[in-house]
């Protein structure tokens, strides 16, 4: 596990200007109505989200899956002058140069109940500016969207994180009990050196926490004429490997019956053409079922593609949760074409189901066969959790409240997120990030896609969701 043992903590204050003083906004800390619920108006946090989205979104921090990037420490040190302005203590600890996390913790109403943990990173994947329509790092507002890399992947989870616990802060509401806010590094490439890093070597800034909420989950998707809020209860494992196939070398003239490259490209295109069979996580099934119930059909498990294909941009996510996946992603030999080298390699992302990686392994070593070697890049386990709970219904009690016609339900998420690293803390985790989507909006092709953007009024619903949550989690 990489990370830099025994780092003190560092603690950064930075004053920022005040906004949105008035009590007028949001309410009392004894839980009075104000003026502006009554009529409707947003909230200070409504209106500040937007504008802490966009600052985030202008701090560059690409993860390209080392420490050539950025880095995350510019975005930390704003959340920590955001945080510290209204009197919280960050702290901000640093795993590598530059790869920057921070935690905080808010006192809650009730101490004597366990701790929530509430976790969103601050890296992004790389964007190539020539190919959006908006600058991926201008933070711009167009369309009634704020656009640009990390809008939901997912500066837009942090913005709310910030502007609630900001305003709940000035106005002196305790959330039901203790929460704990985690902002991380590096998750774009396995978290090794931001959620792992917090794991291994401070689990103390985690002591009592037994829930968590994270990423990819609580967002509408329209599936007939209803509306489904999917909360994340699984996640897919992670396995990406480096192949190796190792021959003799030789002049690209003669003939070679123990070539490398000949070897790793057949196995290559047998994974790659390997159709693994169908079967179905709790969560997927109970996430088809309900879909099938809002289209006015029957489930038929035996055929889960033909309620997938009726999903639109959800299709593929949703798809992949029926079954492992193993995909070839790079190929690597050679240095002169007339030469054959002795070794040739290979990367494959492999994602099994929960509570499948031995047999994933199994059949995976069957496809690539004898020949070639593999080891790991990163390797992370799968999670599974039940849809149940006070947690769950306060988080089905929070979206119902903002969209009473929202149908709540459980489904398993295809890639993987710091939920692996902090559920090796005993912690049960889930994925809510709410947001009411337009139905014609791709969510699932934002994630890593051009033009990401995330909507102004999703920002809004997602601030008074987690505000109404930390009152009755």
């Amino acid at each position: 596990m990489a990370g830099v043992a025994g780092r003190p903590a560092v603690t950064i204050r930075r004053d920022i200007a005040r906004l949105g003083q008035s009590p007028k906004h949001g309410r009392w800390h004894d839980g009075t109505v104000t003026e502006n619920q009554v009529s409707g108006a947003p909230s200070v946090a409504e209106e500040e989200v937007v504008a802490i989205c966009r600052d985030l979104i202008r701090i560059d921090t690409t993860n390209p899956g080392d420490h050539s990037g950025p880095g995350e420490r510019k975005a930390a040190e704003y959340v920590a002058g955001l945080l510290s302005e209204v009197g919280l203590t960050p702290a901000v600890l640093e795993s590598h140069q530059k790869r920057t996390s921070l935690v905080a913790r808010i006192e809650g109403a009730d101490r004597t109940r366990p701790a929530l943990l509430i976790h969103g990173h601050l890296d992004v994947v790389p964007a190539n500016a020539r190919d959006w329509r908006q600058h991926p790092f201008g933070g711009e507002v167009a369309d009634g969207c704020v656009w640009g890399r990390g809008a939901v992947d997912m500066k837009d989870m942090d913005a709310i994180m910030l502007a609630v616990a900001r305003q709940r802060l000035r106005e002196g509401r305790k959330p039901a009990r203790d929460v704990v806010l985690a902002f991380t590094a590096d998750e774009e490439a396995g978290g090794n050196w931001g959620a792992g890093f917090l794991v291994d070597q401070h689990p103390d800034f985690f002591e009592g926490v037994t829930e968590a909420i994270g990423e990819v989950g609580g967002f509408s998707m329209s599936v007939g004429d209803r509306r489904l809020y999917a909360v994340q209860t699984a996640e897919k494992g992670l396995a990406w490997m480096r192949l190796t196939a190792t021959g003799t070398a030789g002049h690209g003239s003669m003939i070679h019956t123990d070539n490398a490259v000949t070897a790793l490209a057949e196995a290559l295109a047998r994974v790659g053409r390997h159709q693994w069979p169908t079967q179905l996580p709790e969560a997927t099934r109970e996430f088809l079922e309900k879909a099938s119930e809002a289209l006015g059909v029957e489930f038929d498990p035996r055929d889960p593609a033909s309620i997938i294909g009726k999903l639109g941009g959800m299709s593929k996510m949703i798809g992949a949760t029926t079954q492992h996946t193993a995909n070839p992603t790079g190929l690597k030999a050679g240095y002169k074409v007339n030469v054959i080298p002795q070794t040739a390699l290979g990367e494959l992302d492999g994602r099994f189901l929960p509570g499948r990686e031995e047999e994933f392994f199994a059949e995976l070593d069957r496809l690539l066969g004898t020949a070639i070697s593999r080891e790991f890049i990163h390797h992370d386990i799968a999670l599974e959790t039940t849809p149940d709970g006070a947690l769950w219904d306060a988080m089905s009690t929070s979206l119902r409240a903002e969209d009473p016609e929202a149908i709540v339900v459980p489904y398993c998420l295809s890639a993987g997120t710091d939920a692996k690293h902090f559920s090796k803390l005993g912690i049960r985790c889930f994925g809510f990030s709410p947001l009411r989507l337009p139905s014609d909006l791709d969510f699932a092709g934002m994630f890593h896609g051009i033009d990401e953007r995330v909507p102004l009024d999703a920002l809004g619903f997602g601030v008074r969701v987690l505000d109404r949550l930390l009152d009755i989690c």
